[in-house]
């Protein structure tokens, strides 16, 4: 590679997509010459990882919709200046989990705040930086939080809380975004065996890569 190349993991919960990207890394560092960076969001660098903590928290149920997405796109900031962007320069591959596609689907769609507003704030903070490939991994609500409730390694914070209804509007907020902005957006049918999840994922990746190298 002989630019850095960003690559955004979407879906909503329970879609799998951090199992996809963590099994991604080593079939992609074959083909890759250059350093691959996994990282997500919130998150991902220390100042991020705290707002984290204090957003997922499942005790904060009485936060506001509006401190919740200046509290994500504030640690969205922090992470890019300090990781994403760095990587992105010294020409790497860089992997991340959620950006800036999760506060239109969930803050927007999912929790009724003004689009126009978020969109205007994730701009604000990325210095209008959007990924190069944006995975969407697709699954229906129900599927989806049934295999969190069966997972008892996986986190349970405070969004898997959220009623059925929330996480419908989410992933319909996320199926718009694909259709918008379809040059960018890939969807990927995550209902389907894992194995199947990744091999699909593999293959765009890859295929944008190489169009890259041309």
């Amino acid at each position: 590679m002989k630019k850095g190349f960003l690559v955004s993991f979407e879906g909503p919960d329970g879609a799998g997509k951090t199992s996809v990207l963590e099994a991604l890394v080593p079939r992609l560092q074959e083909k890759v010459d250059d350093a691959i960076i996994t990282t997500r969001e919130p998150g991902g660098i220390a100042i991020s990882e705290k707002i984290r903590d204090v957003i997922l928290d499942v005790e904060h149920t009485n936060m506001d919709e509006k401190t919740e997405l200046l509290l994500y796109i504030a640690a969205r900031r922090q992470h890019l200046v300090e990781k994403v962007l760095p990587a992105l320069k010294a020409g790497k591959l860089v992997l991340v989990d959620r950006f800036i596609d999760s506060s239109v689907a969930y803050q927007g769609y999912g929790r009724g705040l003004d689009i126009s507003a978020i969109d205007w704030l994730n701009d604000y903070a990325t210095d209008g930086h959007k990924p190069d490939l944006t995975l969407y991994f697709d699954v229906p609500s129900e599927i989806g939080l049934d295999r969190i409730s069966k997972n008892a390694e996986r986190e349970v914070n405070r969004l898997d809380l959220e009623a059925l209804s929330m996480h419908q509007k989410v992933r319909s907020g996320y199926l718009k975004l694909a259709n918008q902005e379809s040059n960018r957006v890939v969807t990927i049918d995550a209902s389907q065996s894992l194995e199947k999840v990744i091999n699909d994922a593999y293959q765009v990746v890859l295929s944008a890569l190489e169009k890259v190298e041309k």
